[in-house]
């Protein structure tokens, strides 16, 4: 009698140290699983599936998308592929998502990007503006493969733009045909003018903004960088959005044909003034002709100012103007 109570009690400790440790590895169903294959398995539904986790259950949904099943279809399922302790746990359905790469818009034109940049030597892949024609919203390819779009060919004219480009997709069985067309144009940032200048203006900072051109459309000689010109004065009437180039600015005019001026001669111990009378227009240090205006002589000088110029000092005709001293 006393080895049948031990028995008994020896069960009963066993029951209470291996009953927890078995709860805790009982199946959990998940409520969402992901996959890449085409079937899902006990695991994929199952945690602690153990040795019954690679038993395939159901069929995938298609790639990309996803899919409801029933919980206790699912139950159902494991318990007859051999996972005996297999339950719905309080859920009725559990989602499927099925992965898949996915090239869409972005992608696509990247995908042309890059093909023309691996192809055209010096070509800067961001300096291409793509734009597809017709192309499909989105392109899904096999996950578990390397390389899920190859670029087989891609032709292209830089005069015109217009690229054919084809490829293979790696589909769910095999591969597809991908071709992508569309125009494909190298682009560069010009410096133009944000607002109209007119003749004579001087240009400012403000006046300037940065656009991006076709490089095709861009003459040449059009300015990249013209911060340099800043101050300079504009030659022409110049339209905004037009591209600018150099001998579209001028040194600002300070000085106009037939404008009166004080002309100035400097020596050592000496400065004679006169008045003097432009013959030409003239920017800053620009050597103009200037008549003296009582003996009419003509002389070269140098555009200092608005309305001052200097006499060359090496000029012998400076002594016989009628001067001031000061």
């Amino acid at each position: 009698m006393k080895h049948l109570l031990k028995a008994a009690i020896g069960l009963v400790l066993v029951s209470l140290v291996s009953g927890p440790a078995e709860a805790d590895d009982r199946p959990v169903l998940r409520s969402q699983v992901m996959t890449l294959s085409e079937i899902v398995t006990v695991g994929d539904f199952y945690s602690n599936a153990g040795v019954m986790a690679s038993k395939p259950l159901f069929r995938s949904p298609d790639m990309g998308t996803s899919g409801n099943v029933s919980a206790r279809d699912v139950a159902e399922r494991a318990r007859a592929a051999g996972l005996r302790f297999a339950g719905t746990d309080g859920l009725r359905t559990v989602v499927v998502h099925r992965g898949a790469t996915k090239f869409e818009q972005e992608q696509l034109e990247g995908l042309v990007r890059s093909a023309l940049a691996e192809r055209n030597a010096g070509l800067d892949p961001d300096s291409l503006d793509i734009r597809l024609v017709q192309a499909p919203a989105r392109v899904l390819a096999d996950p578990k493969v390397h390389d899920p779009v190859r670029v087989d060919r891609v032709d292209w004219s830089k005069g015109s733009g217009q690229f054919t480009l084809h490829a293979t997709v790696a589909a769910e069985h095999g591969t597809k045909p991908l071709t992508l067309t569309g125009s494909a144009r190298e682009m560069i940032d010009i410096v133009t003018l944000a607002q109209p200048l007119r003749r004579s203006d001087i240009l400012t900072e403000n006046d300037l903004t940065i656009q991006r051109v076709a490089r095709n459309k861009v003459p040449a000689g059009a300015l990249l960088d013209a911060g340099d010109l800043v101050g300079m004065a504009a030659r022409t009437n110049l339209r905004p959005g037009a591209p600018l180039s150099r001998k579209d600015f001028q040194r600002p005019v300070l000085i106009r044909r037939g404008e009166k001026l004080t002309v100035t001669f400097e020596m050592p111990g000496m400065k004679l003034t006169s008045r003097a009378q432009a013959m030409d227009d003239g920017a800053k240090g620009d050597v103009i002709d200037v008549m003296n205006i009582q003996s009419r002589r003509i002389v070269p000088a140098t555009v200092v100012s608005r309305g001052q110029v200097r006499v060359h000092t090496a000029n012998p005709i400076v002594a016989s103007l009628n001067s001031e001293t000061n």
